[in-house]
């Protein structure tokens, strides 16, 4: 049996990220330490304006910190800027969204190809794992429809597969099942379950869901803007 700690990925110190709002300092963020491991999945969790997006955006280099350092596997993600921040993202981190961010007028498949297109792809090579990744998640046969055209479970599903189409380690969700009812909630957790299984995923989901986060290996709470559990 082998009883030794995974491999860490991810290495948070002493984060902290504030707002001026007038003469008052709003506190977002104080001195988070995180240590995330390969292949962990990990709920983070707490009330609304805990830091739980706030965190993840930190985590996915969509947001700075005021303070603090971020580490993937030793990188240090602060000093990246401009293009060589977005290849680190396109090619290393998923996200989804609560919402899904597609966009209305392109196909679900065409939706998945966005990724290889932005990292400079031809759209020959976008198609092929773009078509791939749609079957495994079940829509072979919905990739010429557009998002109106797919229920909120299919939609979810293609965000689901864009974010994984560039084959990342890291995969950041932010609320995925957080308007989807309760059934679909546990096809999306079935099927995110089934690809960390598969694809040795990392993945950090921010979740209000105790059923969601009570199936996930580890939970992070947040309170205040510090982690306390």
């Amino acid at each position: 049996m082998n009883d030794s700690a995974p491999e860490v990925l991810i290495e948070v110190d002493n984060l902290s990220k504030h707002f001026l709002c007038g003469d008052r300092r709003i506190e977002v963020l104080r001195n988070v330490d995180l240590r995330v491991g390969q292949g962990e999945q990990v709920a983070l969790v707490g009330a609304s304006g805990a830091g739980k997006t706030t965190l993840m955006h930190m985590l996915g280099g969509l947001d700075r910190p005021a303070s603090g350092t971020i580490r993937y596997r030793g990188q240090d993600v602060l000093a990246l800027r401009g293009a060589a921040l977005d290849t680190f993202r396109n090619r290393t981190i998923g996200f989804v969204f609560q919402f899904h961010q597609l966009l209305p007028e392109f196909s679900a498949l065409e939706n998945v190809m966005l990724p290889g297109l932005i990292a400079g792809h031809s759209f020959r090579r976008s198609r092929g794992p773009a078509a791939t990744i749609l079957e495994e998640v079940g829509l072979a046969h919905r990739l010429d429809h557009k998002p109106g055209e797919l229920s909120g479970g299919e939609q979810q599903r293609v965000a689901i597969a864009r974010a994984l189409v560039m084959k990342p380690q890291l995969l950041l969700a932010d609320e995925p099942t957080g308007n989807l009812d309760s059934g679909t909630s546990d096809e999306i957790y079935q099927l995110l379950s089934r690809l960390h299984r598969e694809r040795g995923l990392t993945m950090i989901i921010v979740t209000h869901s105790s059923t969601l986060a009570g199936r996930m290996g580890r939970t992070v709470r947040m309170v205040d803007g510090k982690i306390v559990a």
